[in-house]
């Protein structure tokens, strides 16, 4: 009988110990996470037709370094100029989704202005998929210290308002009722 209870013991003690480590596990993931991840809302249409007007985006922090051409990053505009930026979000600060599309080193990008026909250290030069987007061809370059990160992925895709509702989702006229 005592040989069977050191058993059981034991066996319970480890069960503890391997849920103790599960939820240390988890615990350290969900730190990293809000340490590392956050979730963009899209505003505008810059970004169509990648990411359009509401449009909600995981962005991983990453610094300048990071960043490859090519990567949708989201960041705060510069502040000077003829395009003044839009309003804040819930956090009072203004962020843009846009695409790398050159890092510091590269040739400028055609309609992108500066002076000696690259990007120097610490900026990006960054374009929207849209044409009419308002990115460095209007602002010039970006500064990657107020960059935020890359996007991961999109979390969500908000119904375009120039698509009709389903009919499921429609009310009932008040002839049908």
């Amino acid at each position: 009988m005592i040989g069977m209870s050191i058993s059981r013991g034991r066996r319970a003690a480890g069960l503890a110990a391997g849920a103790l480590g599960t939820v240390a596990a988890a615990v350290a993931a969900v730190g990293w996470a809000r340490g590392n991840l956050v979730v963009v809302t899209v505003a505008g249409t810059s970004m169509l037709p990648t990411f359009g007007d509401g449009d909600r985006v995981l962005v991983r922090r990453r610094p300048l370094r990071a960043v490859r051409r090519g990567d949708v990053v989201v960041l705060e505009p510069p502040l000077g100029g003829p395009y003044a930026p839009g309003p804040a979000g819930l956090d009072g600060r203004i962020w843009n989704v846009k695409r790398a599309a050159a890092l510091p080193g590269d040739p400028l990008p055609p309609g992108v202005p500066g002076a000696d026909g690259t990007v120097p250290p610490g900026e990006l030069a960054v374009l929207g998929d849209n044409p009419d987007s308002v990115d460095s061809r209007m602002r010039g370059l970006y500064s990657g210290d107020r960059l935020l990160g890359v996007v991961v992925r999109r979390l969500n895709v908000a119904r375009s308002p120039a698509k009709p509702p389903v009919p499921w989702q429609q009310a009932p006229r008040s002839d049908e009722r």
